[in-house]
């Protein structure tokens, strides 16, 4: 069985016989007519008086194309205008490969339906409502009160002479402020991150992990989890043909995973998650998929998302027992994205770190199995994504390895200061005693409680309606519904097919959709790659906002066209 994919952008053919225009030389080259002629033989062609078999004759006897240089275009007035440097056809190849359904064309329109709104155009519908990604404060979560007057003090300091800022944020603010150059937070940070916040993460993540130790100097701070997850990737990529690094990657998935490893030319090795074990890991999966891969590959890495993302599910403690032993075997560098590590809502599930567990197993795999770890401000009851903080965790990382990692993030000299400040107050928020804390457990303990009600109400909701099935949603902030059309209805529309809707792909029917009810429901046909069988849909929702809950029954009228002409496929979407 095998998941319909719908390609956004269609791969073209590149020539790569491009030659070499000049040829390196040792020693100086002396300035003169040489040089002269040697740079005019890139603009116009060489003297009459020219040797045919002159460097300079031949290389002006290549058209500029295939020099690839601009052409020169003749316009209508007789003005000489150069053709793009960067097109279509010599722009990198990776990069059209690269697909990332969260903001691809269904979410630009509705960025042109909001404009449209706001110009006073009438719609069926009075706003758009985002569910095509993550992104809590949009959907009318409201922020903690704590972070937000911690950050206004640091981005204006003159307001901590305000007596109506509690005691416990000024100080907070303060001691951010005296770590960054000129007291200042528009001022550039050490690459790897401010040095006091990265000691107050390691500090957390002891007491996360039940007194593990944590290095400050393992902790890089970065922008948002995925800078670091793509960082990693990038020092993981490397070799070419049959030993090329692979890396394996959960199915179905967030896209950020398949895209940068299409960016990065990577192999994308899918294991399928265990719906019918309520998205649970299965080793004997695993290894399908690493020995398929090592046919035409090199596997590396593995990335593990806990809870999980699109599907909700909390992998037990004696899972990643299983998964850390099967990557020792296997020599393969964990990725473990962490991020909804407070987002955990059913009876009976706890969330525990990759690192924890790591240690936990003692020194046979704590001193050998290589881990990085990553956590964000962007989910849990923070919800603040546009502040693009986060950090990772590396273990076990190789001494040169890591003074390479080191020069990589000094590339682009720093993640964002208020990102960093902001993970500083996620990981020492305020204490029992202190003024702002009573305040701060209130407004966490119902910002969790109100994501475990909806993620309760998503679940029971699909349920209730004949042919969708639902896991329980465990944690994070999705569920993973399966929606399955009767045999007899797939048999009868394909008859009737040629009188509906002909080749309809998956993103019309979400534009569809999106014009006519203002919701934007984002398309992952080829991004979660989940696998199903005859006239199966994998449908992805967050329960962010329950508007889209009771929609469900219009998207199920909607979505079943694509399968008018396709009785056995599968369609996924998110």
């Amino acid at each position: 069985m095998s998941a319909t994919r719908m390609q956004l952008l269609s791969p073209r053919l590149f020539s790569r016989g491009r030659s070499e225009l000049f040829a390196g030389c040792s020693g100086a080259q002396r300035p003169g007519a040489g040089a002269a002629t040697r740079v005019r033989s890139l603009t116009s062609s060489p003297p009459l008086s020219s040797s045919s078999s002159s460097p300079d004759r031949a290389l002006s006897s290549v058209s500029a194309t295939r020099r690839g240089l601009p052409q020169e275009k003749m316009s209508e007035n007789g003005v000489t205008s150069r053709a793009k440097i960067l097109t279509i056809d010599t722009m990198n190849p990776t990069v059209k490969k690269v697909e990332y359904a969260v903001r691809g064309p269904i979410v630009a329109r509705a960025v042109e339906l909001e404009r449209e709104l706001l110009e006073g155009m009438k719609k069926p519908f009075a706003e758009v409502i985002k569910a095509n990604i993550g992104d809590a404060h949009a959907m009318g979560q409201q922020p903690i009160t704590f972070f937000r007057q911690v950050l206004a003090l640091c981005s204006y300091p003159e307001l901590l002479n305000d007596s109506t800022f509690p005691e416990d944020a000024k100080s907070r603010a303060r001691r951010i402020l005296q770590s960054c150059g000129g007291y200042s937070m528009g001022s550039y940070s050490a690459s790897q991150g401010i040095d006091s916040v990265r000691q107050d993460v390691a500090r957390y993540i002891e007491r996360r992990d039940g007194g593990v130790p944590c290095d400050p100097d393992n902790i890089y701070l970065t922008t948002g989890a995925s800078d670091g997850i793509v960082t990693m990737l990038k020092l993981l990529v490397c070799g070419e043909g049959a030993d090329r690094t692979g890396v394996m990657i959960s199915i179905p998935q967030y896209p950020l995973y398949s895209a940068a490893l299409a960016e990065l030319g990577a192999v994308q090795i899918n294991y399928y998650l265990n719906e019918e074990k309520c998205w649970s890991m299965d080793i004997s999966e695993l290894q399908r998929a690493l020995d398929e891969a090592r046919q035409h590959c090199n596997p590396r890495a593995l990335c593990i998302i806990n809870p999980g993302n699109p599907t909700g599910q909390v992998q037990n403690r004696d899972c990643i027992e299983d998964v850390i032993r099967f990557a020792a075997k296997e020599r393969l560098f964990l990725m473990a994205d962490e991020v909804y590590q407070d987002n955990v809502y059913a009876d009976g599930c706890q969330f525990h770190s990759f690192k924890k567990v790591l240690f936990d197993m003692g020194p046979e795999y704590s001193n050998t199995v290589e881990l990085a770890s990553f956590h964000s401000t962007s989910k849990c009851y923070m919800g603040e994504c546009g502040f693009r903080g986060g950090y990772m965790e590396i273990i076990n990382m190789d001494d040169e390895v890591k003074a390479q990692l080191t020069k990589l993030v000094s590339v682009r000299l720093c993640p964002p200061v208020p990102g960093q400040a902001l993970m500083d107050l996620v990981v020492n928020p305020p204490q029992p005693g202190e003024p702002s804390y009573v305040n701060f457990i209130k407004e966490r303990t119902a910002t969790l409680s109100a994501l475990a009600d909806k993620a309760k109400l998503t679940e029971q909701v699909l349920n209730t309606v004949r042919g969708i099935s639902c896991n329980p949603v465990q944690g994070a902030m999705y569920s993973f519904p399966s929606i399955t059309i009767p045999e007899k209805a797939v048999k009868e529309a394909t008859v009737s097919a040629s009188r509906f809707l002909i080749n309809v792909s998956v993103i019309q029917v979400a534009l569809l959709y999106l014009q006519v009810n203002g919701v934007n429901q984002e398309q992952n046909g080829s991004g979660g790659g989940e696998e199903g069988g005859d006239g199966v849909i994998q449908l992805c929702k967050t329960f962010s906002c329950i508007t889209l809950i009771e929609q469900l029954h219009f998207i199920i009228s909607l979505i079943f066209f694509p399968l008018l002409n396709r009785p056995s496929s599968t369609i996924v979407i998110s």
